[in-house]
């Protein structure tokens, strides 16, 4: 394979954080593993990404001062850290664009010198965010590439976890189609790649060039050795992990679970905090089930993968979410997740790994999602068989190595030395 010059844009790549920063930090250096990249950040980024060291051509650093100061107070004074806050995503388009303009004027001599091959932002990864290099590529000497992208989720109807999450500013999303280098950022792009159904679907009048990848990814240090291994414990060891707020919809978990849970065939762990703590904790009383529920708070990532490594089933009801990076470590780990058949855990999981419950309504998704822990607590062969098979998918699909792989063929198709490859959504490749 030949390696490619690439000049990556991540501006909040950061190996020393969560989320988003995280997971682009983990996709820019295992394609640096690939190809020679030269990584272009903000300045706030800048010593944990050198402390990290990973194998960059360069670090590349745009140097915005008081608009760096001013973003900085705006997250802590006006949004209070949320960063689910879609107000705060709207926020940050100006800060965006001043960021890629000025990592333009820095870097647009040595671009037009050849020095590199392609261009690719991976971050941010919301759609609503347009490139401004896409505009300065569009007739330039290298093919610009974007994503994986995503968003777009609606708020389903009939559960009232999805209204209490939704926001003023959700009404007003698709406004973005109207804001500065919107239509040019995809008209502009030589690939779009994405990482849901949803957004695929949202961005079709580019099918000729849009690609899957998915948003997330595991190092394949986390792959368990030994996933199949039989428990200690013969009780079902079910998890929850994420943050506890409205739409990730713990209730219906635990109501899920209860059955179980009051007969002492499972034992049941929380493992995160949020707004929703309080009430999930009156939930468990009311439903009998206090001795049978541990509620850990947030804890360390070693924590998590140990805690992950000792549980059975992931048990991940979320009615809105893109990504979804708990369900890659529950599959590395062996642990059988079940999830809601929405967004970013709808498309990972299939019927060889896990389950996927319909979200129809609260009531029924709650009966189908009790089945299917019942079938498992008196199947351990058919538990064993799953966990093998989601290891096995892990190691094969779902490491940043893959990752890398497969974002490399898209960039090999940009520049023309490969041919296009054929990367739909998993749902058009695992339905019936």
């Amino acid at each position: 394979m030949t390696r490619l010059r690439v000049l990556l844009l991540g501006p909040d790549c950061d190996p020393e954080r969560v989320s988003i920063p995280f997971v682009t930090y983990c996709h820019a250096a295992a394609l640096a593993q690939l190809h020679d990249v030269t990584l272009v950040a903000r300045s706030t980024v800048e010593d944990a990404l050198r402390r990290a060291k990973a194998p960059f051509r360069s670090i590349e650093v745009v140097r915005m001062p008081w608009l760096e100061r001013l973003y900085a107070w705006s997250l802590r004074r006006i949004f209070r850290y949320n960063y689910t806050s879609q107000a705060l995503t709207a926020f940050g388009y100006p800060f965006h664009l001043a960021f890629e303009w000025c990592a333009w004027r820095q870097l647009w001599r040595r671009v037009l010198a050849g020095e590199f091959d392609v261009a690719l932002r991976i971050v941010p990864t919301t759609a609503v965010l347009p490139s401004p290099f896409a505009f300065f590529l569009r007739n330039g000497p290298i093919p610009f590439v974007i994503g994986p992208i995503n968003g777009g989720l609606p708020y389903v109807q009939g559960f009232s976890q999805a209204n209490n999450e939704k926001q003023w500013v959700s009404s007003l999303r698709n406004l973005y189609r109207f804001l500065p280098f919107a239509r040019s950022t995809y008209r502009s792009s030589a690939a779009i790649i994405v990482a849901s159904s949803q957004t695929y679907a949202e961005f079709r009048a580019y099918h000729d060039k849009l690609f899957f990848v998915p948003e997330n990814g595991v190092s394949p240090g986390q792959c368990s050795q030994n996933g199949s291994a039989p428990r200690q414990d013969s009780k079902l060891q079910l998890i929850f992990v994420g943050y506890l707020i409205p739409c990730k919809a713990c209730d219906l978990a635990l109501r899920a679970a209860a059955p179980l849970l009051r007969s002492e065939l499972a034992h049941f762990t929380v493992v995160g905090d949020g707004p929703e703590r309080s009430r999930l904790e009156q939930l468990v009383r009311s439903l009998g089930i206090e001795k049978a529920v541990s509620f850990c708070g947030w804890v360390s990532r070693a924590e998590v993968l140990t805690r992950l490594q000792s549980a059975d089933v992931l048990v991940f009801p979320s009615v809105r979410d893109f990504g979804g990076g708990v369900i890659f470590e529950a599959l590395a780990t062996g642990v059988v997740p079940v999830v809601a058949d929405f967004g970013g855990p709808g498309d990972v999981v299939h019927p060889e790994v896990g389950y996927k419950v319909p979200l129809t309504n609260e009531s029924e998704f709650v009966s189908q999602m009790e089945k299917i822990l019942t079938e498992l607590s008196g199947n351990r062969e058919l538990l064993s068989r799953l966990r093998r098979q989601a290891i096995s998918y892990a190691w094969e699909r779902l490491t940043w190595d893959a990752k890398a792989q497969t974002t490399t063929r898209v960039l090999n198709w940009a520049v023309r030395r490969g041919p296009k490859p054929d990367l739909p959504p998993p749902k058009m490749l695992y339905s019936n």
